[in-house]
């Protein structure tokens, strides 16, 4: 006969046994409360355009608010760093850029985060195809006249970035890395008054995304020369692209990407990724996204988080080659 001690191990034993097996059926209520997506550039820029795009697109596939939080600062750090000292639950998003977790891995001496542990990849929104571009007293007036000039003229043109460090500075000194071409920089606090310098003669060129660049080559102010992209720009169709102009390893698309803070749980993941491909790949998203001289991307985790890993690879090479470094 059984005693009661044998027959209360013998439930204890069944208990302990079957514990393993809740979690996976256990089933996330995410998201029952607002979310908060941190874009972390001041309203009004690109970026800021681009996370709002995406909290809009988002909101709809989850059922909850995406909040847009703009943490502007130091080139993107403050933003990065309240979202990589969140708890890890899926309420607190980062809008990424290729500077927040890319370049600046390269040029900050003192980086308050890992732009690449720190954060859980969701997916990579969108890309940005980069021109370099002349103003319209440049006598090259195409990319074999522009390389030509250059290449007669060493350290005498100049080409203006929105600032030491930044996105398209480093994107410029990759470009001079792999043609030898020799071109001073001139920093500038923001794109638009580097713009503004080398569509009135101050400066010779710039690096610029062709979202930001293009109404000025439109007008005819600017006159672009290389497209940093995979394909041609259908608004800009006799620009070639870097590969056609001998430069197929020449990778300096600027892009955005959607991450969580480390240690997000697989089935938070697994809903918000699927939430936000099924935002990217509605068509009015895919519109609005392509208003910006952006095309959607919406990988998978795994692919987002190899970029990343990649990209810092990449601009590490860079900095190094040009001396970029800020403190």
């Amino acid at each position: 006969m059984k005693t009661i001690k044998s027959i209360m191990l013998a439930a204890s034993s069944a208990l302990v046994l079957s514990a393993p097996m809740a979690p996976a059926f256990a089933q996330t209520d995410y998201p029952n409360k607002p979310i908060t997506l941190v874009v972390p550039f001041p309203p009004g820029g690109t970026s800021d355009v681009v996370g709002r795009i995406m909290a809009d697109a988002l909101s709809k596939e989850l059922g909850q608010t995406v909040i847009v939080d703009n943490r502007g600062g130091a080139g993107g750090t403050v933003g990065s760093r309240v979202v990589a000292s969140a708890k890890p639950d899926g309420y607190t998003l980062l809008l990424g850029t290729s500077s927040t977790n890319g370049t600046n891995s390269a040029v900050y001496r003192n980086l308050p985060y890992d732009a690449y542990s720190d954060f859980t990849p969701v997916t990579q929104i969108i890309r940005v195809p980069g021109v370099i571009a002349v103003n319209k007293m440049f006598p090259g007036k195409d990319y074999a006249s522009f390389v030509e000039i250059l290449k007669t003229s060493p350290k005498k043109h100049t080409y203006a970035s929105s600032g030491n460090g930044g996105a398209t500075h480093m994107a410029m000194e990759y470009y001079k890395s792999m043609t030898g071409l020799k071109i001073l920089h001139v920093p500038y606090r923001g794109t638009g008054p580097a713009l503004n310098d080398v569509i009135g003669g101050q400066v010779d060129m710039i690096w610029d995304t062709a979202a930001s660049s293009m109404p000025h080559m439109l007008a005819g102010n600017l006159i672009p020369v290389m497209i940093a992209g995979k394909s041609r720009l259908k608004q800009l169709p006799d620009v070639p692209t870097a590969a056609e102009v001998g430069l197929p390893e020449y990778d300096a698309e600027m892009w955005n990407g959607l991450l969580a803070p480390a240690n997000l749980p697989k089935d938070v993941l697994d809903k918000l990724h699927a939430a936000a491909v099924r935002a990217l790949k509605n068509p009015e998203t895919q519109k609005r996204y392509e208003a910006l001289g952006a095309y959607v991307i919406a990988d998978t985790p795994d692919q987002f988080g190899d970029m990343i890993k990649n990209d810092i690879t990449k601009w590490k090479k860079v900095a190094e080659f040009a001396n970029i470094a800020v403190d």
